[in-house]
C-alpha cells in the first residue's frame, strides 16, 4: 500500500526538479501522499512518509544530473522537516481518533451486552412470576415497594390418568423375542425391543412412554386454561409432536396428535389475546412519553421573556425524572419509537437550556447597565447632598428622581442596595436644608407676632361700608406688613391668605361701587325705561279700543302684553334706582 504514494513523491520530486523555479510550487504537492503514508497504525508509515519526501528532494538533482546548489541544500533540510512535521501530526491525529473509536465501539458493545442480559433476567423473572403459585412482594433497601404479584388462584392440576395393559393391547402387541409393534391406522410400526422381560412388562415400558407424554401436554392444557404467558408454548406443542412421530411408544397416538392440535389452536388464540393486551399497553406507554415530549416541547417554544424560568426549570426536571423511571422500569416502545422520542425530548431540553441561558446572560447584561446607570445618578445625588443652595439643589434631586424612575431596574439585591445609597444622599440634602430652615423660622419668630396683629387689624375692616376710610386702613397695614418682614415658612401661607381675604373684600366693595356709578350702564337703563313707558302707553291704547269693541281676544292679549311690559318696567326701576 506504501508503493504508489511513495512513486507520487518521487514524481513530484521530478516534476519540480525538471520544471525548475517555474513550478516550484509543486512541492506543495507532496502534502497529499504524506498524508496518504501518515494516516496508519502504524509508525513505519510516518517513517515512510519521511524518508519518501527526503528522497523526493535528494534523487532529481542527481537522476537529471543538474547537480547540488545551496538552494537546493535548503530545500533538502527544510522541505523535509516540514512535511516530516505534518506527517507526524496526522500519524498522532490518526491514531487518536482510531483509539476513540475502539473505546466508542466496545462501549457500545458493552452497552448492547448490558441490554440483552437486562432482558434475559426480565423474561426469567416474569417466567418464575408465572411459574410459582404465591404471592411475590420485593422491597428496596428503603422498605419502598418494587414488584408485587397476586397470588393465582389455586386450581387442582388434574393428573394424567396411567394407560393399563388392557388398553396398552389394543394399540401395540409383543413377539416373542420383546419386540413391541404399534398399531395406527390399522398399520402396524415396530416401537422397540425390550428383551429379558415378559410380554406385559414390555408393553407396559413403552405405554408408560406414551403417559410421559401424555403428562406433558395435560400440563400444558393446564397452563393454556389458566392463561399462562404462551411464551414457548409452540415450541413444547412441536417438541411433543417430534415425540409422538418417532413412534416410540404405546398408546393413543392420534387422540394426543388431536389434542396438541387443539393445543395449538387455543395457544394462538391465546397469543394473540396476549399481543392485543402488549400493544394496549405499549400504546398507553407510549401517549404517556408522547405526553412527557409535548409537555417538554410545549415549555421550550415559551417566549423566554414570559417564562417563570424557576417553575418551568422545576416542571423540566419533573419530566426528565419522568422518563428515566419510564425507560427503566416502562414496556419497550421499540428502538426507533423510543429514539425518535428521545431526540425530540433532548432537544427540547437543548432549546429550554439554551434560551435560558441566553435569557439569564441577557438579563445580567441589562441589570449591569442598570446598576451603571443607578450607580452615575447616586454619584450627582452624593455630589449635591453637601450642597447650601438649596433651591437648585432641591430641583436637581427632583430631576434625578425623575430619571431614577424612568430607569431600568437592576437585580432586587443590587436595586435595593442603590436605592438606599440614593436615598441616603438625598436625606442627607433635606436633613440640611431642613435645619436651615429651622434657623431662620426662629430668625422670623418675631415677625410672625407683628404680622398676626396687623392680619387682626386688617379683620376690622370688614365687612367694608365706607370704601374710602377701608382703603385708606387697608394701605396702612399694606405699609407696615412689608415693613415687618419675611415669617416662618409654615405660617407663611395662613397669614398671606389672611391678608389677601381683606383685600378681595375691599376690591370687591370698589367694583360694586363702579358698577352702581358707571354712566354707561345709567344711559341703557333710562333708554329702556323711556321704551318700555312708550311701549305701555301703546298697549294701554289697544287695551280701550278692546274693550270698546268688546273683542275678548284682543282684550286678553293686550292684558297680558301690558302685564308683561309693566313687570320689565318695575324691574328696570329698582334697578335705576340701585344705581342713584
Amino acid at each position: 500500500m506504501f508503493i504508489i504514494p511513495v512513486l507520487d513523491c518521487l514524481a513530484v520530486g521530478l516534476t519540480r526538479g525538471a520544471a525548475d523555479q517555474y513550478l516550484a510550487v509543486l512541492g506543495y504537492l507532496l502534502v497529499f501522499p504524506v498524508i496518504w503514508l501518515s494516516a496508519t497504525k502504524h509508525r513505519s508509515g510516518a517513517i515512510t512518509a519521511i524518508l519518501a519526501t527526503l528522497l523526493s528532494a535528494v534523487l532529481p538533482p542527481i537522476i537529471l544530473g543538474t547537480g547540488f546548489t545551496k538552494a537546493d541544500f535548503v530545500r533538502i533540510v527544510l522541505l523535509p522537516v516540514i512535511l516530516a512535521t505534518i506527517a507526524l501530526t496526522v500519524y498522532a491525529v490518526y491514531n487518536v481518533l482510531c483509539l476513540q473509536r475502539r473505546l466508542l465501539g466496545k462501549q457500545q458493545t458493552e452497552v448492547q451486552e448490558l441490554l440483552r442480559a437486562s432482558e434475559e433476567r426480565e423474561h426469567l423473572l416474569g417466567t418464575v412470576m408465572d411459574t410459582v403459585s404465591v404471592g411475590v412482594c420485593a422491597l428496596d433497601a428503603q422498605g419502598r415497594t418494587i414488584l408485587t404479584t397476586a397470588a393465582p388462584a389455586a386450581a387442582p392440576v388434574p393428573a394424567a390418568p396411567a394407560t393399563s395393559l388392557a388398553e396398552a393391547s389394543k394399540w401395540g402387541r409383543v413377539e416373542g423375542d420383546g419386540h413391541v409393534f404399534l398399531t395406527i391406522d390399522g398399520a402396524e410400526h415396530p416401537v422397540g425391543q425390550y428383551p429379558g422381560v415378559s410380554n406385559d412388562e414390555a408393553l407396559a415400558y413403552f405405554a408408560r412412554k406414551y403417559d410421559d407424554v401424555v403428562a406433558q401436554v395435560v400440563l400444558l392444557e393446564q397452563r393454556v386454561s389458566s392463561k399462562a404467558p404462551s411464551t414457548d408454548m409452540q415450541k413444547t406443542v412441536t417438541h411433543l409432536r417430534g415425540q409422538l412421530a418417532e413412534r416410540n411408544m404405546v398408546g393413543d397416538l392420534r387422540s394426543a396428535e388431536a389434542r396438541l392440535d387443539k393445543l395449538a389452536a387455543e395457544i394462538g388464540e391465546l397469543e394473540k389475546t396476549e399481543k392485543a393486551e402488549h400493544d394496549a399497553v405499549r400504546a398507553s406507554e407510549l401517549a404517556a412519553r408522547e405526553a412527557i415530549v409535548s409537555e417538554a416541547e410545549q415549555i421550550s417554544g415559551q417566549d423566554p421573556a414570559q417564562t417563570q424560568w424557576k417553575t418551568s426549570s422545576a416542571r423540566m426536571n419533573e419530566l426528565f425524572e419522568t422518563w428515566k423511571t419510564a425507560q427503566k422500569s416502562g414496556v419497550r416502545l421499540g428502538r426507533s419509537n423510543e429514539d425518535a422520542l428521545w431526540k425530540r425530548f433532548r432537544a427540547a431540553r437543548t432549546v429550554f437550556d439554551r434560551h435560558r441561558r441566553a435569557y439569564f446572560s441577557q438579563l445580567d447584561s441589562n441589570n449591569s447597565a442598570a446598576k451603571t446607570a443607578k450607580e452615575k445618578l447616586i454619584a450627582e445625588a452624593e455630589a449635591l447632598s453637601t450642597s447650601t443652595d438649596w433651591g437648585f439643589a432641591a430641583g436637581e434631586y427632583r430631576r434625578l428622581m425623575d430619571q431614577w424612575k424612568a430607569s431600568p431596574r437592576a437585580s432586587r439585591k443590587d436595586d435595593d442596595a442603590l436605592w438606599a445609597r440614593f436615598r441616603a444622599a438625598q436625606d442627607a440634602f433635606f436633613t440640611a436644608r431642613q435645619a436651615a430652615n429651622d434657623e431662620i423660622d426662629q430668625e422670623y419668630a418675631a415677625n410672625l407676632t407683628v404680622k398676626e396683629a396687623l392680619l387682626a387689624e386688617a379683620n376690622t375692616i370688614l365687612p367694608v361700608k365706607d370704601l374710602a376710610a377701608a382703603k385708606k386702613a387697608l394701605q396702612s397695614v399694606r405699609d407696615r406688613w412689608e415693613e415687618a418682614g419675611k415669617v416662618p415658612r409654615a405660617d407663611m401661607g395662613r397669614v398671606e391668605a389672611g391678608l389677601r381675604k381683606v383685600e378681595d373684600a375691599v376690591r370687591h366693595a370698589e367694583e360694586e361701587q363702579w358698577q352702581r356709578s358707571n354712566p354707561e350702564r345709567k344711559a341703557r337703563t333710562n333708554s329702556a325705561l323711556s321704551q318700555l313707558e312708550s311701549a305701555i302707553a301703546g298697549l294701554q291704547e289697544d287695551l280701550a279700543k278692546a274693550e270698546k269693541t268688546g273683542d275678548q281676544r284682543k282684550i286678553k292679549a293686550a292684558q297680558e302684553a301690558l302685564e308683561a311690559r309693566q313687570a320689565w318696567l318695575d324691574q328696570i326701576q329698582r334697578s335705576a334706582s340701585e344705581l342713584s
